[in-house]
């Protein structure tokens, strides 16, 4: 493998995914690489680069690899394009039927590129399209061979530089993860008016419990946490109380926000939902943990790393806190 070529994939996933869904689905691909990029609704692209190696397989069976990971845990069909950029990739995502993968090698690019229409690359609107098309030029591989200051009187000299370069096959755009959230929130709605304070106890630590996985899953911590419980007459409360340090570990979420539930006294409230809410995000490096002499606090946050490592591989809910166990 060449120090310098890279390898990315686009997935369409062909589903209509809830943003729960999709997080998971990120959460999935960012076991395989660190290198994923969004793209809302329904695809992703990964850098896979540097997993080459971690998985000692060739590029195409790492997609192929990612591909079965996704039918297999959640059921999601997809399609899929590799080569070595994200706009190479993205037109050879497009190309592929579901459950196929269009790989465009390096040595293949013009073969692959040139015979294409202009429509298909990205930026070309009606108006541009309408314009190339009134002088002839209808498939990349003209537009590839265009001189450039023919081009550029055409188009201008913004747009015909950048449409010269992609129609070449270049793009040197990296894969970019997302910015971390401001905040995340996790809810519940009961199926109806509860009055049973141990379903509360459970529908809290479910909760907390999501809100740890996310965080971790996300490499950020939080400061700060808020519980609002809304009831049946459509009234609310809300109580929020800052942590101790912060953190991602599932625990000690759900400790505050146990006992944030215990403040509200809701022993004859009858509650619709909850909602907890993590403010003041972090940096997952920059946590800092009270030095403890308690084996079992180091034992939790093992078997918590485990978990996360079994619901990466088998799905959300392979791993969850015996307290909400069916």
């Amino acid at each position: 493998m060449s120090a310098r070529q890279r390898y990315i994939a686009h997935l369409h996933l062909h589903a209509s995914l809830t943003g729960d869904q999709y997080g998971d689905v990120i959460e999935l691909m960012s076991g395989i690489t660190p290198h994923v990029q969004p793209v809302p609704p329904n695809a992703v692209q990964l850098d896979l680069t540097s997993a080459l190696r971690y998985f000692d397989l060739s590029s195409y069976d790492t997609v192929q690899m990612t591909m079965m990971r996704l039918k297999g845990l959640y059921g999601i069909d997809s399609s899929a394009g590799l080569a070595g950029n994200r706009m190479l990739a993205a037109m050879a995502a497009d190309a592929s039927a579901p459950g196929e993968t269009t790989w465009v090698p390096a040595e293949q690019v013009a073969d692959w590129l040139y015979p294409r229409a202009v429509t298909v690359l990205p930026g070309i609107g009606r108006a541009t399209a309408e314009t190339l098309r009134r002088y002839g030029l209808h498939t990349i591989g003209q537009i590839a061979g265009l001189p450039a200051g023919t081009l550029q009187r055409l188009l201008g000299v913004g747009q015909a530089r950048l449409l010269a370069e992609w129609a070449r096959g270049h793009d040197p755009r990296p894969v970019t993860p997302s910015e971390p959230a401001a905040y995340l929130v996790s809810d519940l709605m009961l199926e109806q008016d509860c009055l049973d304070p141990a379903q509360h106890h459970r529908a809290v630590l479910g909760l907390a419990d999501q809100i740890g996985q996310r965080l971790r899953r996300e490499r950020q911590i939080t400061s700060r946490l808020t519980l609002t419980v809304r009831y049946a007459d459509r009234s609310s409360t809300t109580r929020t109380r800052a942590l101790a340090e912060p953190t991602s570990h599932s625990p000690a979420l759900a400790t505050v926000a146990l006992s944030l539930l215990n403040v509200l006294g809701l022993q004859r409230a009858r509650v619709r939902a909850f909602v907890i809410r993590a403010d003041d995000l972090l940096p997952a490096g920059n946590a800092y943990r009270q030095l403890s002499l308690d084996p079992g606090n180091e034992r939790a946050r093992a078997a918590e790393a485990a978990a996360d490592r079994a619901r990466r591989r088998f799905g959300p809910e392979a791993v969850r806190p015996a307290t909400l166990a069916e």
